[in-house]
């Protein structure tokens, strides 16, 4: 788990919108939540995310034209033809692409993918040499080249023929190769985020290469390892791409499915990021990349499989490698201290693997990071470094600001790629460092952990889990869904995986689902039972031939709620009483107040023009879903806008406190004796049901929502107290033998006879209602002035003498008839 534990941000959205897309669409209130909060919201939009059918032409390349052209006169000369690739996975692919494609053209082309260790990034001019001497003709770029201008110029001037195809930044001063250029935000194509795979596919569609459709399974591999957005254009590419991967005639691709163990029938942009991507790159990291080119191009199963293991330990090694630099690095970081950005340098590191480590680094401590390779065997020769960065910080910016002291550099917003002299090092890291501290603002510089919807246990399913696969492609522009499960608890955890990591159960709403966490070292927050807000990514999980939801931790917290305010009860228990006792009652089987649900549809209760009159609320039925989510998700659709109705506030306030908060607690009672409070709350939650039909319309009245939550537990939690506050016998039992021990009690003595204590104690509505029935039945006198009670002389008798007594008890019996009606969940 990361040491900088990242604020949970759960973003306000619009409700009515999302209302709008489960009616449109028919899906779940969890999706839907997760549309509008990514800015979903139009039909047209989401059906397009959903099925992802954007194709854009190949000629909308501004130079495109020229491009094809140029190739097609080399193509019908017969001309030696070289592709220059990079040893990237979005280089490789590339270069595999555009091969691929001049060979279906009847060429026979070279290639050359430069060393990460001997040529650096790009075209260099030691390249240009060679392949002069070699005779090319033409030379076409791929994944590079856009801020090679001088050796676009050398090549031209050595009777080189180029096309330059490219997708990363140009060079700070703006000029360009003197060359045609096919670029997608440099020539006007709609999709300017395409990734240079992507580019040189579309050059390949353009020349009319019968292979172009068969290689967008390598575009779709390219797009998600180079971390393009999967918005727009990008995400038919990666669907498409993914789905013809899933049966794919590659042989190499096959073999890297086997090694990787990976599923065929169940790739996702994940299996592409983290099985396949890493093999990959593995080879251009540690070695060259020839060997991953080979691996796509070749058509002999058997040095398929032999390059696929090879690629396999590759990545191994490099894992190792990996861990020892990160080691390093912490330590460094540990010495430097809290800094805007850090610059790390290290001897022995290798270049291949610094940027995945200053991923980790950026990970951990939430600041933009830079590692350069010191090459101890030439203490004076130029190292090389590679960054990533953090939401909002331009990393290629920065380096622009250190540009003076670097030798060359390159790369885009969130990763970047530079050489520097070692004695510059100390230069570069305070230029970047002054450049970070002027622009990282204090809310960029907290690590946040947003969540696009609220959920309770009982959502979490198998089916919720292959809905949200509708979403894939998840990554950059489109991240994988992250999930909010508030007032959670964990247990049954075991190590798994030789101890790096943990599985366990999550309980929430009455349910338990299974979960796991990765990189924990077996541990997970919440071992001594505390309650946690976590949030989770749910997968569909295929085991051993079976198939279940499993969630994935990402980071969870105690729960810190905010407070909630109490509406509707006294601010004095003896005023409380004193209230229930200056209550009207009407004839016998009505009374005045909450108590009358028998006296018509709103129980006696004026209409209140504050409670929105005859206007109605939308009824909401989650019965079976969690209180707590229900609130959450309430709540950060209307701000504090939330009223949350119960049976009992002192009960459920104690339960709820520690749990939930940012919202008011009423109880129906005390709503029935304020119906005006409604006027200011967008969204009612019930979280227990109403005990009657009075209490029951009140709660729909007004504008806004009515969200109906409780379940079989909150059902007889409402009986229990129903049958405590109107079904008085035991309570009167109860408290005449308190009395008559005692006689005569006034003051503090008073409140707490009134009171009592424990599962039982009273409240003052009840308190009241005891005392009038006492005071009808001539068993007790009351003098409120001081206050005191005490019993009179008369002798027990029976209760359904007082007119008070057979109102509470009619109230009681239609009470328990409305309960038994009701239902914990929605009817099928």
């Amino acid at each position: 788990m990361p040491d900088l534990a990242p604020r949970i941000e759960l973003a306000p959205y619009d409700l009515e919108a999302a209302l709008e897309l489960e009616r449109e669409l028919g899906v779940s209130h969890v999706l839907s939540q997760i549309l509008v909060r990514r800015g979903f919201q139009a039909l047209d939009d989401v059906r397009e995310l959903l099925a992802p059918s954007i194709r854009h032409e190949p000629l909308a390349f501004a130079g495109m034209e020229a491009a094809v052209a140029l190739v097609g006169r080399h193509l019908a000369a017969g001309a030696r033809i070289v592709v220059h690739g990079d040893y990237d996975v979005d280089g490789v692919c590339a270069t595999a692409v555009l091969v691929r494609a001049l060979r279906s053209l009847g060429a026979e082309p070279g290639w050359y993918l430069p060393s990460r260790d001997d040529d650096g990034y790009g075209l260099s001019a030691a390249t240009v040499e060679r392949l002069a001497r070699r005779g090319t003709d033409l030379l076409i770029t791929v994944d590079c080249g856009i801020t090679a201008v001088d050796e676009v110029a050398a090549a031209r001037a050595a009777g080189i023929d180029v096309v330059v195809t490219d997708h990363h930044a140009p060079r700070p001063d703006g000029r360009l190769p003197d060359c045609e250029l096919v670029h997608p935000a440099l020539g006007g194509y709609p999709e300017p985020d395409l990734c240079g795979t992507a580019v040189a596919h579309k050059l390949a569609e353009a020349l009319g290469a019968a292979s172009a459709e068969e290689d967008i399974e390598l575009v779709a591999l390219a797009t998600v390892a180079d971390l393009m957005p999967l918005h727009g254009e990008n995400r038919r590419l990666v669907r498409e791409g993914l789905a013809q991967l899933a049966g794919t005639a590659r042989v190499g691709l096959r073999a890297l499915l086997e090694v990787s163990r990976c599923d065929p029938s169940g790739l996702d942009a994940g299996s592409l990021s983290f099985r396949l991507a890493p093999r990959i790159n593995a080879a251009g990291r540690l070695r060259r990349a020839d060997a991953a080119l080979e691996l796509l191009l070749t058509g002999d199963p058997r040095r398929a499989g032999e390059i696929a293991i090879e690629l396999d330990a590759l990545s191994a090694e490099r894992r190792a490698i990996e861990q020892r630099i990160g080691w390093e690095a912490e330590a460094i970081v540990e010495a430097m201290g809290d800094r805007y950005a850090y610059v790390l340098a290290g001897e022995g590191w290798h270049g291949g693997v610094i940027g995945i480590v200053a991923s980790r680094i950026v990970e951990r401590h939430h600041r933009p990071a830079i590692l350069i390779a010191l090459d101890g065997g030439d203490p004076a020769g130029p190292a090389h470094g590679s960054g990533r960065s953090i939401p909002g910080f331009d990393l290629l910016a920065a380096l622009d600001a250190a540009g003076g002291h670097l030798l060359r550099y390159g790369g885009h917003r969130a990763a970047a790629g530079l050489s520097v002299l070692p004695g510059e090092i100390d230069a570069v890291r305070d230029a970047i460092e002054r450049h970070a501290e002027r622009v990282l603002t204090p809310d960029l510089l907290e690590a946040v952990e947003p969540v696009d919807a609220v959920v309770s246990g009982p959502e979490l399913t198998l089916a919720l889990a292959e809905e949200l696969q509708a979403l894939e492609p998840c990554g950059n522009g489109n991240p994988a869904v992250n999930l909010l499960v508030t007032g959670a608890r964990f247990g049954g955890v075991r190590t798994i995986g030789e101890g790096k990591h943990a599985r366990f159960t999550v309980s929430s709403g009455g349910t338990r689902a299974s979960a796991v966490a990765f990189g924990c070292d077996g541990r997970v927050p919440g071992a001594a039972g505390e309650v946690l807000d976590a949030s989770f990514r749910l997968e569909r999980n295929a085991w051993n031939g079976t198939v279940e939801p499993r969630l994935v931790l990402r980071h969870a917290s105690v729960c810190a709620p905010a407070p909630i305010a109490v509406l509707g009860e006294p601010d004095d228990y003896l005023t409380g009483v004193a209230s229930e006792l200056q209550r009207t009652l009407g004839p016998e089987g009505g009374c005045g107040g909450h108590v009358a649900d028998t006296a018509g549809p709103l129980g006696g209760v004026p209409p209140a023009g504050g409670a929105g009159g005859d206007e109605q609320r939308l009824l909401l039925d989650r019965r079976g879903e969690s209180p707590l989510a229900v609130l959450a998700d309430a709540s950060s659709a209307s701000g504090d806008s939330v009223l949350a109705v119960c049976a009992d506030v002192p009960r459920r306030l104690a339960g709820l406190r520690e749990r939930a908060g940012g919202f008011s607690l009423v109880s129906h009672a005390g709503l029935a004796d304020a119906p005006e409070l409604l006027a200011g709350f967008a969204h009612v939650v019930v979280l227990d049901p109403p005990a009657g039909a009075g209490a029951d319309a009140l709660i729909r009245r007004g504008h806004g929502y009515t969200h109906l939550v409780w379940g079989d537990a909150e059902l007889r939690f409402a009986q229990q107290m129903h049958e405590q506050e109107y079904g008085l016998r035991a309570s009167l039992v109860a408290l005449y033998r308190s009395l008559r021990e005692r006689q005569r009690v006034t003051g503090e003595e008073l409140e707490h006879l009134l009171r009592g204590d424990g599962p039982h104690a009273r409240s003052a509505r009840l308190a009241g209602r005891l005392v009038r029935v006492f005071a009808e039945l001539e068993l007790v006198s009351l003098d409120w002035d001081l206050p005191a009670l005490a019993l009179a002389g008369a002798q027990p008798t029976r209760l359904e003498r007082s007119a008070a007594y057979r109102v509470y008890n009619s109230v009681y019996e239609d009470g328990q008839r409305f309960l038994s009606r009701a239902t914990p969940r929605p009817s099928v």
